[in-house]
């Protein structure tokens, strides 16, 4: 099967990716959505997901059977990390649903023109000023396909920029805001639970839109706001999530709440949780709003990396691996936040 290796952002290393059930997804979205489509609408459905969450997460496990420091050493994840002591993460859902002191061992630019990375993820860029849809032949989704029947938000996004963070279900799972603004729309659009495994999002065309998401749109062109205009957040959910929780903190993690539509949330704070598996969240830029990091640009259009997203494709399409809160571009000097502040 092909590799699929990302770079890491901090060393410049390249790493081959071991995929979870990579073998099961290449089956499932070959063979059985080709020849029996009805079992693979049920495969894909919240109710076998949940299911699958379910027997993984939590009733093949006992609290206790395995050491919280013994998880987080077989996924990768550092304990010094975690909020609480690990002998308390002692269920794979509680590693998987893990605080870590983000405040200390994510730290945010504090320039207030950044932009930061809403998850601990692997992240490709891309803009709808070069093709209508994100990638080609709609390979990951239709922009209007994404953000669903409301027509007006399409509308602000045309010829913007997008990022695309995949979560992996070793990462930490807490959501944090890219941006500084006024929350003026969240909703929720209905759908299944494909997996996020880069097989999957190459075989079948839109796959993020067709997956269960919540859409927050943020104003940034407010006092106090990150000026870079209108902001998409999309969470998509994929195999094995449960749920989205919408627990915004602006400090730490004290007191959340639920997004609502009014709500001024700041840069950097946590704004939700998935509940557990893999996943993806996707930010959309208005046109000539920011500009994306250069070694993000650079390692995107690698030739030397084995991605399955080139695959197919006439250019190259390499994911950079990159901590939550970091910073993936600036806004642009002149650019719809600050015309519109100015007016």
């Amino acid at each position: 099967m092909l590799t699929h290796q990302y770079i890491v952002r901090e060393t410049g290393e390249v790493v081959s990716e071991e995929l979870i059930a990579d073998r099961s997804v290449h089956l499932i979205y070959s063979r059985v959505r080709e020849h029996a489509p009805t079992l693979f609408k049920a495969l894909t459905s919240r109710q076998v997901s949940s299911l699958l969450g379910f027997l993984h997460y939590d009733l093949l496990t006992r609290p206790g059977k395995t050491s919280g420091l013994a998880m987080l050493n077989k996924i990768g994840a550092d304990w010094r990390d975690c909020l609480l002591p690990v002998e308390r993460l002692d269920t794979p859902r509680k590693v998987f649903e893990r605080q870590i002191r983000y405040w200390d061992c994510r730290p945010m630019d504090p320039s207030p023109t950044a932009i930061v990375s809403p998850a601990d993820s692997k992240v490709l860029l891309g803009s709808f000023a070069r093709t209508p849809e994100l990638f080609i032949k709609e390979k990951f989704f239709s922009a209007r396909e994404l953000l669903g029947p409301k027509e007006r938000w399409f509308s602000c996004f045309a010829g913007g920029d997008f990022a695309v963070f995949r979560l992996t279900p070793d990462k930490y799972h807490y959501n944090h805001l890219p941006v500084t603004g006024r929350v003026v729309d969240i909703y929720e659009l209905d759908g299944h639970y494909h997996s996020c495994n880069p097989r999957a999002i190459v075989s079948l065309a839109s796959l993020h839109a067709k997956n269960r998401r919540v859409v927050t749109i943020i104003d940034t062109n407010v006092e106090g706001g990150s000026l870079v205009g209108l902001v998409a957040m999309i969470e998509v959910v994929a195999l094995m999530i449960g749920d989205i929780r919408q627990c915004y903190s602006s400090i730490r993690y004290d007191q959340p709440r639920t997004v609502t539509k009014g709500m001024t949330v700041i840069k950097g704070a946590a704004k939700s949780v998935y509940r557990p598996g893999s996943s993806t969240d996707i930010l959309i830029f208005q046109k000539n709003a920011m500009a994306f990091s250069d070694d993000l640009l650079v390692n995107l259009r690698r030739t030397d990396v084995s991605s399955r997203f080139s695959s197919g494709l006439c250019q190259p399409l390499v994911e950079t691996d990159i901590k939550v809160r970091s910073t993936i571009g600036h806004r642009r000097p002149g650019g719809p936040g600050v015309r519109e502040r100015s007016n």
